[in-house]
């Protein structure tokens, strides 16, 4: 029999990549948690993790561990609302978003969630994609509503096939300006005609995003300021700093002093959706991704 708490340590040690690390977060000492793992790995018959110099890493047999032990957590969390919800009548959601996802899309869904199930205690975590999605596995969180570019979902280490993705929008990014630049009245822009404009950004994210495509259009961007608030960096361009690479839905409210233009395609684009662990019992969280749905087709129509 697999000791729950040894695969709750080899967890610990795979988020953190060192004992040391693991140990901090648990509150037990390195030597405890490399017992743990020892004594783990002569439970299984095999190394869960390689050792070096530099920290350690899950080899084959502890990916598959730290995925049973994600899903082990999942289903004690899960089996622990149940029994509170027995006892109070009253069901503990938590929900994770993105900060401007959240902020367009989160408020109408979770009043139509209310009003279809008013005992519900709500839990709201703001965060990126890559720290809610593997909270998403692991139970800690029941829904995020979250987002990734064109590479894979950042659902962190372990199998991702407990994690059902529901698709719920294409937000491409748009070029914004200040007034009266003069590209400023064009109805799309390639970014190869931006090679000379100074940038100033709402996301480290969208930086990485920005360089990929600026490469493939043959340029180095400069950027002069990267910031974690969409509208602050929509505030620097009124103010002439520089230009920006902004999601559809972070254009609103509207800044004065400043132009949004289209890229053409194939530009960048945000894809949206929503990320649950699929449960015939959770008819909350199926109410909530159903709200969601319908604010992203209003969303669509507003357009």
């Amino acid at each position: 029999m697999i000791d729950v708490q040894r695969l709750r340590v080899l967890r610990a040690v795979a988020e953190h990549g060192s004992f040391n690390q693991a140990a901090t977060a648990l509150r037990l000492t390195p030597s405890a948690v490399s017992q743990q793992v020892a004594a783990l790995e002569r439970s299984l018959g095999a190394e869960v993790v390689a050792r070096s110099t530099r920290g350690v890493t899950l080899t084959q047999a502890g990916q598959i561990m730290v995925g049973a032990a994600e899903s082990v957590a999942a289903e004690l969390e899960h089996a622990q609302q149940q029994v509170a919800q027995l006892s109070t009548g009253r069901t503990q959601l938590t929900v994770a978003t993105f900060t401007s996802g959240g902020r367009l899309l989160m408020p109408a869904a979770l009043t139509r969630l209310m009003a279809a199930h008013p005992r519900t205690v709500l839990h709201i975590r703001e965060g990126e994609p890559e720290d809610t999605l593997p909270l998403v596995r692991q139970g800690a969180v029941d829904l995020a509503l979250a987002y990734h570019f064109d590479g894979p979902l950042p659902v962190g280490p372990g199998p991702s096939s407990s994690v059902e993705w529901t698709p719920l929008l294409e937000d491409p990014l748009h070029v914004v300006l200040p007034q009266g630049h003069r590209l400023a009245n064009r109805h799309a822009l390639d970014l190869a005609e931006l090679a000379a404009e100074p940038w100033v950004l709402g996301c480290l994210k969208t930086e990485a995003y920005l360089r990929r495509y600026a490469e493939r259009a043959g340029f180095d961007p400069d950027v002069r300021g990267t910031t974690t608030d969409y509208f602050f960096a929509r505030s620097l361009v009124a103010a002439g700093v520089g230009i920006s690479l902004i999601p559809s839905i972070a254009l609103t409210p509207e800044v004065p002093g400043q132009c949004i233009v289209p890229i053409k395609s194939p530009g960048p684009i945000r894809y949206i959706g929503v990320a649950a662990i699929n449960r015939s019992d959770r008819p909350h969280v199926r109410t909530l991704i159903h709200a969601l749905r319908e604010q992203t087709m209003q969303q669509r129509k507003g357009r």
